[in-house]
């Protein structure tokens, strides 16, 4: 495979280049009893070194700040069975009103209409209502679900039950099961609701983990403190999209999904004041966060009177435009002035940022991430955060059997 022309667009790469060798008996179907116990890839200067996650504290730089997805996952998977005996899979992906703010859909009361996935939409006849039931604190409670209408890539349902004073976050703790990865190619099971969550999550509205974050336990994150590394939170809510391949030959014909954000004013003003090169982004979807929050400062600073409503970063948005050199301390500024302009203490955001190879860097130096698929997104953020020596670190880590993708290994990584 050829690397591909530096002046190329990413939207006219060809996928063939982001493929590897991934062998089905090193995906890891199962976390390992231990969350720390995981192996860690460290790459740095070009070299690579084999090394163990609980580690991780003493491979940190002095003076280094962590950035975490603290999005927690939902219980987004509702199996109904049709009076028939048939079964329907509903796959919860999001409000269908993109507007509202994830935690107030799943505070709302008797009624809710989400964003589905459908497994066996056929068998579903129109103006069919699906209904299950189920004791909750000695009471019955009962959930009926309509199909209202069907869009590209994705189904509108409308959720109904009672006791309507039930929020409908508690209806999907009661009812729903975790969505595992596809690719893991089971069902979910009782060890999953606790280990396909993060010990620090605590803002419900991922449909997939932010995985790297699994490996984290109670005592490295004491020691990390110890050790006086920085620790920030964001949240990102993780999409469905996360698993969407890439089928088309090159990315202009993938069309990136978006993704909620919500960070705090103390958080934006806290990451203001941190030195880029002593920031490491936990996942993919810290750096994501932070790279679209470079570039929705940007934006602000360009257009000082957006609305909120108008605070989105669309896939090409960061490859369409110059910020001439701005450095990330001044977009995180761009921020709180907009906030404080608009008289908000949170931001809330969405993105569709697609960070692929030819895509500068400009918020952190490390990243700690898992290993992800052949020719996914964030293969592609990976390429471009290290550049072409991504073959090599894959490479390596099949050759030396380290455990892939979602309950994997890990990998920490450097850029030079």
């Amino acid at each position: 495979m050829r690397p591909e022309p530096a002046h190329m667009h990413p939207r006219d790469f060809s996928m063939d280049s982001f493929q590897y060798s991934l062998p089905v008996d090193r995906i890891a179907a199962h976390p390992l009893p231990q969350r720390d116990a995981s192996r860690l890839l460290w790459y740095e200067q070009a070299i690579i070194r084999d090394a163990q996650f609980a580690d991780l504290p003493e491979l940190l730089p002095e003076g280094s700040a962590l950035l975490f997805n603290d999005s927690r996952v939902l219980p987004a998977r509702l199996l109904f069975r049709k009076p028939s005996g048939g079964w329907v899979e509903l796959f919860c992906l999001e409000p269908h009103d993109r507007r509202q703010e994830i935690s107030g859909a799943l505070e709302q009361e008797g009624e809710s209409i989400w964003n589905c996935l459908i497994g066996g939409a056929s068998k579903w006849k129109r103006g069919q209502v699906l209904e299950k039931s189920a004791e909750l604190a000695g009471r019955e409670v009962v959930l009926q679900a309509r199909f209202i209408f069907k869009e590209s890539d994705y189904f509108s349902i409308g959720f109904s039950w009672v006791p309507q004073s039930i929020p409908f976050a508690a209806i999907l703790q009661l009812f729903g099961s975790v969505p595992l990865p596809p690719y893991l190619g089971r069902q979910a099971e009782p060890e999953d609701r606790e280990r396909y969550q993060t010990i620090y999550g605590h803002r419900e509205g991922s449909v997939a983990a932010p995985t790297a974050g699994l490996h984290f336990t109670d005592s490295v994150l004491n020691r990390l403190e110890e050790k006086k590394i920085a620790m920030r939170f964001v949240t990102l809510h993780v999409g469905a999209g996360t698993f969407k391949p890439v089928i088309s030959p090159t990315l202009d014909g993938h069309t990136m999904h978006e993704e909620a954000i919500e960070v705090s004013r103390s958080t934006l003003f806290l990451l203001q004041q941190q030195d880029p090169r002593s920031l490491i982004a936990v996942g993919t979807t810290s750096l994501r966060t932070l790279e679209s929050l470079y570039w929705l400062g940007w934006k602000t600073i360009d257009n000082p009177h957006l609305s909120p409503e108008s605070l989105h970063l669309g896939q090409w948005d960061a490859y369409s435009v110059d910020p001439n050199g701005m450095p990330a301390e001044t977009a995180f500024r761009g921020l709180l002035e907009w906030l404080d302009r608009n008289q908000l203490s949170t931001l809330f955001a969405r993105t569709r940022l697609l960070i692929a190879p030819g895509y500068l860097i400009r918020t952190a130096r490390g990243l700690l991430t898992n290993f992800h698929q052949p020719g996914s997104t964030l293969l592609l953020l990976v390429a471009a955060f290290i550049g072409e020596d991504w073959k090599r670190i894959y490479a390596h880590a099949v050759e030396k059997n380290y455990r892939m993708l979602s309950y994997g290994d890990c990998s920490l990584l450097f850029r030079n």
